[in-house]
């Protein structure tokens, strides 16, 4: 381990590039994220282990992993960092003037209910300013926690250390399916309902829809026919099938005017949220960001329940 140094001649520089390190899990990745060589990763490493008088991260197989020294470290420098970025950042905020950059971590049915009247207030108010989307796919808190997203919009409820969380709107079900199905000419009752053939929207990660779980709750099971990532999937796969889908409702009206929508014969509502870190808690910028995506998911109509037909 290098000889021990001076312990105040370290800086935000320093900090920073340990957070990320530890967020990353990767020297490579690090450098690579703060577009520095990784030489200059290393050796910042090596000093705050010399400082530290702690190796930090040790390898573990083909990876790296922190030790307990480090963790505490992280903990007390994210937020020092924080409490620094929210003294430094601007007490005015001016959309227009704003050149800022916002990474948005979500999937296809917030991409489709939400973004689009996001993007158009963003362009009218703050036209300098860039958007990221990432498709979420289960994988929203990670890119979190990694910096690699800014916010991250869905129905999981996260409720965890060093993040906030916000809910912006509720949801509940309804059933689609084509307006020829021999289903579609009647109330769907749930016998119907369970014995029909079903294409299950996964969204590509381990979120469970709350109607599956009220299902499992209630010892009973869907026939899946089909398994599909995104609701996306569903304007080509529905028309001219015998499949049935069950769907948030507001996403219905993405449907062709050939899939019939019915009332869900198992109710189960959800909340879709906005989640952050502390990371950007204080900024200015994405505070102005959360209030105009808060604000924008206030406006939209009430839900009202589709009648059976």
């Amino acid at each position: 381990m290098p000889k021990p140094a001076d312990a105040l001649s370290i800086d935000f520089a320093a900090l920073r590039m340990l957070c990320a390190v530890y967020n990353l899990q990767s020297f490579t990745r690090a450098a690579e994220a703060l577009d520095i060589n990784q030489s200059t990763v290393s050796y910042t490493i090596d000093r705050l282990r010399a400082s530290f008088r702690d190796p930090l991260f040790v390898r573990q197989g083909s990876g790296i992993v922190p030790t307990q020294r480090c963790l505490e470290i992280v903990k007390k420098a994210g937020e020092i960092l924080e409490e620094f970025e929210a003294l430094v950042a601007p007490s005015e905020f001016v959309p227009s003037q704003a050149s800022d950059t916002v990474a948005i971590s979500c999937n296809y049915y917030e991409r489709y209910i939400i973004l689009p009247l996001f993007i158009s207030e963003l362009r009218s108010l703050a036209p300098n300013v860039e958007v990221e989307i990432k498709t979420a796919a289960g994988q929203g808190l990670t890119f979190l926690k990694r910096g690699e997203a800014d916010l991250l919009i869905g129905p999981a409820q996260v409720f965890q250390d060093n993040l906030y969380h916000r809910t912006l709107m509720e949801e509940y079900y309804v059933c689609a399916m084509d307006r020829g199905h021999p289903l579609a000419g009647a109330p769907l009752t749930l016998d119907d309902y369970l014995r029909a053939s079903h294409a299950v929207v996964t969204y590509g990660g381990n979120w469970r829809s709350p109607y599956l779980m009220e299902l499992e709750r209630r010892s009973l099971a869907l026939k899946r026919t089909l398994s599909v990532p995104s609701l996306s999937d569903l304007p080509n796969l529905l028309p001219g099938s015998d499949l049935i889908s069950t769907v948030p409702s507001r996403f219905s009206a993405a449907l062709t005017a050939s899939i019939h929508i019915t009332p869900c014969p198992v109710p189960a509502r959800f909340k879709i949220g906005l989640t952050w870190t502390h990371r950007t808690h204080h900024s200015a910028f994405h505070g102005w960001v959360r209030r105009l995506i808060t604000g924008i998911c206030n406006r939209l109509p009430p839900l009202s329940e589709p009648s059976p037909s």
